[in-house]
């Protein structure tokens, strides 16, 4: 049995990730489109005039309709990009079009897109691969969006299959939870 934080947490990932493999397309795009409408129900995104977004890869959400659709809307949209020692920025976009592979073959911003100060964002989209009840969720483990959220004075959400809100993740005194988790 895992005896530190960060076993824990890796087993869990390995877990989710082993179970991952079980879904089908189907299940997964049901899943996907169901918390995606969710989301973009949610007064505080209705009422928000940026937002930042992640772009799904692996068993995370499929968020480039959430992308398109904002922009559409006329919303301002910002995707991160990783910097160095596990840094992390805002970056406002016009279309998916122009992203770049950035660290761990990420979509992110490229460099010519303009710099958003975090304060500015209204709502952030926050990636996991898991969450708990109480907002906590478990990441790739970098740490990136923990660091970037601290003292972030917007709204939080997460989007997370209902099979995968667990009743508690492990956590470090550190990580950041979300103020709110979808589920499908």
């Amino acid at each position: 049995m895992p005896s530190t934080i960060a076993e824990e947490k890796a087993a869990l990932r390995a877990r989710i990730q082993s179970e991952a493999a079980f879904r089908t397309p189907a299940v997964r795009r049901g899943c996907d489109l169901v918390l995606r409408a969710k989301f973009l129900e949610l007064p505080q995104v209705r009422r928000a005039k940026t937002m930042m977004l992640f772009c799904g890869v692996g068993s995370e959400p499929d968020t480039a309709p959430l992308i398109d659709r904002l922009l559409g809307q006329g919303k301002a949209v910002a995707l991160p990009r990783c910097l160095p020692h596990r840094g992390m920025e805002a970056r406002l976009i016009e279309g998916r079009e122009g992203l770049v592979h950035g660290a761990f073959q990420i979509p992110e911003p490229g460099e010519d897109c303009p710099v958003v100060n975090r304060d500015t964002i209204d709502v952030i989209l926050v990636p996991n691969l898991c969450c708990d009840k109480q907002g906590y969720r478990l990441g790739h483990g970098g740490g990136y969006y923990d660091r970037y959220l601290a003292d972030y004075p917007g709204v939080t959400v997460a989007l997370c299959p209902r099979a995968l809100l667990w009743d508690r993740v492990p956590r470090y005194e550190l990580d950041v939870p979300v103020q709110l988790v979808l589920t499908d």
